[in-house]
Order: structure tokens, then C-alpha cells, then sequence
């Protein structure tokens, strides 16, 4: 027994210094822009960038349209699926799981063929359309992780019940939906949401190939032109990230616990 706690033990710090290591090497190399000292003047470089400012508006613009359109199409298509066509669950578990096997570079030009300047419908020479189809691709990036945090939500709730419940009230299928299992769901899509925020906050191959003004092409730029920059931004996308993981946390302590309901 103890010697089992003593390689777990060893196996713990082997995998904290493979993580904590070359953060805390970043984090050095970052501060030392300042020749002879350590100092914070790469963080306030990188932070009064105005491209900085813009480019990470538009990334948080874009995330929130994305998780909104993440939200419209999950949580209506798991409850119904749910509710009345369980048969059909494993399809759309493989269904949402092609993102994480299909490149996003595939779904990009797949864009620029179907959408192009010489295509009969030629979104891309127009910005608008072009920022709704990178929304469109980026709620397809994020499907996986929306999808499984909203299903986890329902299960633990007896989805069949509310929704009897909320029909004997004279309750529609959008005041259901919206008023009824929304809210009861709500700490799951919150995790989604979150997930969802961290993907295209840093999402790359997307924006660069439709030439947005994103945070993750800004971050290449930076990295290919400067060297303590860099990694102060990196370790600023590092705390955003995290920052994010550890509000889904505090969030599933206030979720409704797994128990075995009836669907």
C-alpha cells in the first residue's frame, strides 16, 4: 500500500513539473523585457496594442454569437431527443462528434469553394456574411462540448415529468423549452458556453484563412514578429482559459445531481 501511494506520489510531481515548468519559464522569459530587471512593460505593450483591443473584441463579439447560436440549435434538438426520439441519440452523439475528426482547415475551404468570389452565392466578398459563416463554423467547432454538457444537464432532470407538468398548464413547446427546461439546464450551458468561449478565443485556421480580425491570427502575427510579447500574451490567453475552466467548476457545484429518472 505505501508503496503504491509512493509512485503515485512520484507520478503526481512527474506530471506537475511537465505542466508548472515551462509556465513558469514563460512567465520569466516574459518578464524580462526590461534589460537587467524583471518587469511588466511586455503585458503593458501587449495590453495598450489598440490591434490587441480590437482583435479581442472581435473574438469576444464572435464567441457570443457563437454560443448563442450553440444554445438555439443544442438545446432544443437534446430535449426533443430526450423526450421523443431516444432511438436516435447514438446518430447524433456520432453526428456531433465529427468536428473533433474533421479538421477545421476542411471546413474552411469548403467555405472559400462554396462561398467564394466565383461562387453563385459569394458570402465571402461581403463582411457580414463572411463573420456569420465563421459564427456558423465556430458553433460547429464547439458542437461536441455544447452538446454533451447540455445532455448531462438533462439527465439530471426527469425531462418527461416538466414537460407533462408544464402541458396540464397550458404551456406551448417554446414556453417549455424557454421557461421550463432552459432554466433548469442552465449551469450545464453555462459550461458549454464557457467551453465554447476558451475554443474561439483561440481558435486560428478559421479566422486567418477568411482573413478575420481575430485574436488567434493577431496572436500568430505577434509571435512570428516579437519575442517577449509573445509570452506575455500567452500566458494572458493562459489565465482567460483557465480563468474559464474554473468558472465551470464553481458552476457544477450548483448543478442538480445525477439520479435515475425516467426519460
Amino acid at each position: 500500500m505505501k508503496a503504491g501511494k509512493f509512485w503515485a506520489w512520484i507520478v503526481f510531481i512527474l506530471g506537475a513539473a511537465y505542466f508548472f515548468i515551462p509556465l513558469i519559464a514563460t512567465i520569466e522569459f516574459s518578464l524580462r523585457m526590461r534589460r537587467g530587471v524583471y518587469s511588466f512593460d511586455a503585458y503593458k505593450v501587449v495590453l495598450g496594442d489598440s490591434q490587441f483591443q480590437t482583435t479581442f473584441m472581435y473574438s469576444v463579439i464572435v464567441a457570443v454569437f457563437t454560443i448563442i447560436l450553440g444554445v438555439l440549435i443544442v438545446v432544443p434538438t437534446a430535449y426533443w431527443i430526450r423526450l421523443r426520439l431516444p432511438q436516435l441519440r447514438p446518430v447524433v452523439e456520432f453526428i456531433t462528434l465529427l468536428p473533433l475528426v474533421i479538421p477545421a482547415i476542411v471546413i474552411v475551404f469548403g467555405y472559400i469553394r462554396m462561398y467564394g468570389s466565383n461562387s453563385p452565392l459569394p458570402f465571402l466578398s461581403n463582411n457580414m456574411a463572411t463573420n456569420a459563416l465563421l459564427v456558423i463554423g465556430y458553433a460547429a467547432l464547439a458542437l461536441p462540448y455544447m452538446y454533451r454538457a447540455v445532455d448531462t444537464g438533462l439527465r439530471t432532470i426527469d425531462v418527461r415529468t416538466l414537460t407533462e407538468a408544464a402541458q396540464i398548464l397550458g404551456a406551448g413547446w417554446g414556453t417549455i423549452v424557454t421557461r421550463v427546461i432552459l432554466p433548469n439546464v442552465l449551469i450545464a450551458v453555462l459550461s458549454g458556453a464557457f467551453l465554447t468561449f476558451a475554443i474561439v478565443i483561440g481558435e486560428f485556421t478559421m479566422a486567418s484563412l477568411l482573413n478575420r480580425p481575430a485574436f488567434g491570427p493577431y496572436l500568430q502575427n505577434l509571435v512570428a514578429n516579437r519575442a517577449y510579447e509573445p509570452a506575455a500574451l500567452s500566458i494572458i490567453a493562459f489565465v482567460i482559459t483557465w480563468g474559464c475552466m474554473s468558472l465551470i467548476q464553481v458552476l457544477s457545484r450548483f448543478a442538480p445531481k445525477s439520479a435515475n429518472r425516467p426519460n
